[in-house]
């Protein structure tokens, strides 16, 4: 920069009062008398650190972080880079992403989050909305959460998912799955691969199931099923305040009336209104709220200003101080994994677990230099396996936790290794 003395400009000129900088190039400035200071030479701006650029050299802005020219950053599935100023991003349509994750927790299609603490079978999304909601018109998929407690407080985790797409249905249980096959069966209308530490079934006509063969599953559409489904995940039509609609079609306004229209099993009992865990367990929060801190800590500090942590922080620790009957870190590590994966979708990776926070071990038999099998807190999107020799998958998805790299050598303990199956039957 350099000094501007206003005894030695002429009158009327602005001063200091009105420099211009990358943040108000496209603001005007009204002065009432020149001030002295420091200004930029002619032709060139006050990048905000004390010095001077080109205006095409201007950063861009995202969520109060700076990003230089030429530097890209992720919005849902597009790529966006920095050119003079402005973003310039990548238009393809992206999939709808709806999450059930933990003790009871969703996020709708359309961003709607609310916790649902049912024991029974639950029609998470299915694309049989005609009617009542039981199947009038054709569709081509239902998926269904079945929910057990997971503690003594009364909340519920998922046990197993269960997929009907055709004539199949898969059954994705205690870390696997099994298909059984309902009538006469042609061409496969999915495809089953392992990835990282998840299981992904993707169906031929534009929805994957991501599994984490645990309590958490993601469930991803394409743009054709907007407005056309219905469940636990809502509607798809970008508009979250009619989310709660039941099984008869009409809008409701709590999740408890919502997610009991959806029972797969009339049988079932209602469920009843939420408890507050650490209310019930008031011995746990303490311990709770320490372990879930680090949701809040400079780990995920990258994504903070992307993902709000508060909801998952809140989640975390009730799921934390419920989960009294064993499953604790399991309960732990399912919340804060969800918030590590909401950072992955919008491109943000965190490197996470730790020996002492929710380790993964493949690390533990794979050392540095021995082999070229590691795990990654964010792997690729589609891998090239034995199986899937030209590494092409259906779908291109975020990358998911867990995934790998082979090259050559030795592949022992291989937790997170990703594989692609044709079940039958």
């Amino acid at each position: 920069m350099v000094y501007l003395d206003c005894r030695n400009v002429s009158a009327g000129a602005p001063g200091a009062e009105c420099l211009r900088s990358c943040h108000t190039l496209d603001v005007d400035c009204f002065s009432t008398h020149c001030v002295s200071g420091c200004v930029c030479p002619p032709g060139l701006v006050s990048d905000g650190s004390g010095g001077c650029v080109a205006e095409e050299d201007c950063p861009c802005l995202h969520n109060e972080a700076a990003y230089k020219p030429g530097e890209t950053i992720r919005v849902d599935c597009n790529t966006c880079t920095c050119r003079s100023r402005r973003w310039e991003c990548s238009s393809k349509a992206c999939l709808g992403t709806c999450v059930a994750y933990g003790d009871g927790h969703f996020i709708t299609f359309d961003g709607e989050r609310y916790s649902f603490e049912g024991s029974c079978e639950y029609t998470l999304a299915q694309d049989y909305c005609g009617g009542n909601g039981t199947g009038t018109t054709n569709g081509t998929f239902r998926v269904v959460t079945e929910n057990v407690p997971c503690g003594t407080t009364g909340v519920t985790c998922s046990k197993a998912i269960k997929l009907f797409l055709e004539n199949y249905e898969l059954i994705l249980r205690e870390g696997t799955h099994k298909v059984v096959q309902r009538g006469p069966g042609g061409d496969l209308p999915y495809k089953v691969r392992y990835t990282g530490v998840y299981l992904t079934v993707e169906t031929r006509s534009g929805m994957v199931v991501s599994w984490d063969r645990k309590t958490s599953v993601f469930i991803r559409l394409q743009q054709g099923y907007k407005g056309r489904v219905c469940g636990l995940c809502g509607n798809f039509d970008d508009n979250a305040v009619n989310d709660f609609t039941t099984r008869s079609q009409s809008v409701v306004g709590n999740a408890l009336e919502f997610g009991n229209s959806w029972k797969f099993s009339p049988s079932c009992a209602d469920a009843p209104a939420p408890r507050d865990a650490c209310a019930a367990n008031p011995h746990r929060r303490s311990w709770a709220q320490k372990q879930c801190s680090v949701l809040n800590s400079a780990t995920f500090a990258a994504c903070h200003s992307q993902v709000d942590s508060t909801k998952y922080y809140e989640a975390c620790v009730g799921d934390t101080c419920a989960c009294d009957s064993g499953g604790d870190c399991e309960c732990l590590c399912t919340a804060v994994a969800a918030y590590a994966q909401a950072c992955r979708d919008v491109g943000v990776c965190v490197s996470w677990r730790t020996p002492d926070i929710c380790p993964l071990f493949c690390d533990y038999y794979n050392r540095e230099g021995q082999c070229e099998w590691h795990y990654q807190p964010c792997g690729a999107p589609c891998m090239r396996t034995c199986r899937n020799p030209s590494g092409r998958c259906l779908t291109d998805l975020p990358g998911l936790e867990g995934e790998g790299r082979v090259v050559r050598g030795w592949r022992a303990g291989r937790p997170g290794a990703a594989a692609t199956t044709w079940p039958r039957g």
